[in-house]
């Protein structure tokens, strides 16, 4: 059905179309992930010039044609300014978006992927918490969502408080995420059971990772 559709979302990727226009990938409340273009967004002039990069959140209303969906307008209401401000929080969160783009579908219900996906670069900005405890929260809490959380692994030698935070970050409410902190060794632990999920859940390379880790120091 043709027509104007406001949605709520977030920008997980933008990329150049023709001399002038952009197409962005967002992650919506209402429709999942969802492809659109935006026409004249990348002329120095244009309304939406800043509104259609990554990391851009707010209310997105669009001309639902019948083969694709065009931006119309866009009232943003956290552009994450910090992030881009921060060499390594950024990195991070581009890993964040990659991650979302690769686990969200078109037309599900991914409103607890996209509250993750803010309150997670809300947390890489909150200078209390390191970025690789956020980054392997964010993991975990992924796959439970996606309903794909194998649990802990097997084998022994799992710090007590170790269990207690997987436990944590399977049971809290998003808004609860972010709201403790570990010592190294349980970072160190925190940071192989994450792997485990990712690699279970996850079949292909993901190039912001690989920036991740071959460029940024994790901050155990």
């Amino acid at each position: 059905m043709q027509g104007i559709t406001e949605i709520t979302g977030m920008v997980l990727k933008a990329e150049p179309m023709n001399d002038y226009d952009r197409r962005v990938v967002l992650l919506t409340k209402e429709r999942g992930k969802i492809s659109a273009f935006a026409r004249g967004a990348r002329k120095t002039n244009s309304r939406l010039l800043a509104a259609t990069n990554p990391f851009c959140f707010g209310t997105f209303k669009l001309y639902e044609g019948r083969t694709s969906y065009n931006v119309m307008e866009a009232e943003i209401t956290n552009y994450f300014e910090g992030l881009r401000e921060d060499y390594e929080g950024a990195f991070y969160g581009m890993y964040f978006l990659e991650v979302m783009d690769y686990y969200t579908r078109e037309n599900n219900d991914e409103k607890e992927m996209l509250k993750l996906l803010y309150q997670s670069l809300r947390a890489l900005m909150h200078g209390g918490l390191s970025n690789a405890l956020v980054r392997y929260i964010f993991e975990m809490k992924a796959t439970v969502i996606n309903g794909e959380f194998p649990g802990m692994p097997a084998g022994e030698g799992w710090e007590e408080s170790t269990r207690y935070a997987v436990n944590y970050i399977m049971r809290s409410t998003v808004e609860k995420l972010y709201t403790f902190t570990v010592t190294p060794p349980v970072l160190t632990q925190l940071k192989a059971i994450a792997d485990d999920c990712r690699t279970r859940s996850i079949d292909r390379p993901l190039k912001s990772l690989e920036i991740v880790e071959n460029i940024l120091y994790d901050d155990l």
